[in-house]
């Protein structure tokens, strides 16, 4: 299948010079913008000539930069015409079928995933994860729950773990300014890649931090500054983008981690248990279990104890 003018991008995007590097990461971003655009007024608002420009284009293999312009078009509608296609494919199905037809989908891209999966490189992981002085995780847009999701289970099982939480590059850089060799930086990204991600692995691997990728293919952009890469098959289903397979590949880490420090785990969740019982965290808002009947409210049950020992007595 014929790549399109994006992937085409990020497929050649670590062999580009330093200009054509920003050229290309402003069309990613501002792809909506640039596909009205000059190659005079591309050049004029990243501060590089024309020319340059029109041999990016040529670069991709286009023949100049009308060309490249009237594919980005092409691309741009495309993508812009998704809720349409939604309509067309989905647009007569019962609610029924429509279940049926994602979660069937969601399968074969746990299966694909399956196929892709790399045992020595998940195994690489684990190991840099266990050893590491901090953890450091990124996710922007989409795969943000990804992170939150593998931050909170990584501080269950070790400590030093820092979600990276920022709208810009430079505050992404503050949080990371201490990250060193003894560290590791795991990045989570799918199309469309997120630059500020991109940019925090290479920040990551510039300081020889050991960098993890979570990504859908040996394709992406995200492998460029990664020493260990995790492959999950991810692609729009509709408007949203479906992460069941990156889940279920986070899914898999965790228990890895788990198994690899049993002991450290048990003494963590120990000592967390004791925390919420010592500061009563759960004691109003968690159904608990006793004798197969559900307390709904801590104080309600108190109160009904106390009733029933006055007429007792």
């Amino acid at each position: 299948m014929e790549k399109d003018i994006i992937s085409l991008i990020d497929e050649k995007y670590h062999l580009m010079s330093k200009s054509h590097k920003r050229i290309a990461e402003f069309i990613k971003v501002h792809y909506d913008q640039a596909v009205f655009m000059t190659a005079a007024r591309i050049g004029e608002n990243l501060g590089v000539s024309e020319s340059t420009v029109v041999r990016f284009a040529s670069g991709l293999g286009y023949h100049g930069y009308p060309d490249f312009q009237k594919t980005l078009a092409a691309w741009v509608k495309d993508k812009l015409n998704t809720v349409s296609k939604m309509d067309a494919k989905y647009g007569n199905s019962s609610q029924s079928e429509l279940l049926l037809t994602i979660l069937t989908g969601d399968m074969e891209k746990i299966r694909h995933t399956l196929e892709m999966l790399d045992a020595g490189a998940f195994e690489a992981a684990v190991n840099a994860i266990v050893e590491a002085q901090t953890v450091y995780i990124v996710g922007i847009r989409t795969c943000e729950p990804l992170a939150g999701f593998l931050a909170f289970y990584l501080n269950m099982i070790r400590g030093n773990v820092v979600l990276l939480r920022t709208t810009s590059v430079s505050e992404m850089f503050e949080q990371m300014l201490r990250i060193d060799e003894k560290d590791v930086l795991i990045g989570i990204s799918f199309p469309r890649y997120s630059m500020r991600t991109l940019k925090a692995m290479e920040f990551a691997n510039d300081r020889n931090a050991r960098v993890i990728a979570i990504t859908d293919s040996p394709h992406s952009p995200m492998n460029l500054y990664s020493s260990c890469n995790l492959f999950a098959k991810s692609e729009m289903v509709s408007i949203v983008d479906s992460l069941v397979a990156p889940l279920s590949l986070i899914n898999a880490l965790v228990v890895a981690l788990c198994l690899k420090c049993p002991q450290q785990v048990k003494q963590n969740l120990q000592t967390l248990e004791e925390t919420w019982n010592n500061y009563q965290v759960y004691l109003n808002d968690e159904i608990n279990f006793i004798d197969q009947a559900p307390v709904l409210d801590y104080t309600l049950h108190r109160r009904e104890e106390s009733e029933s020992g006055e007429e007792g007595s």
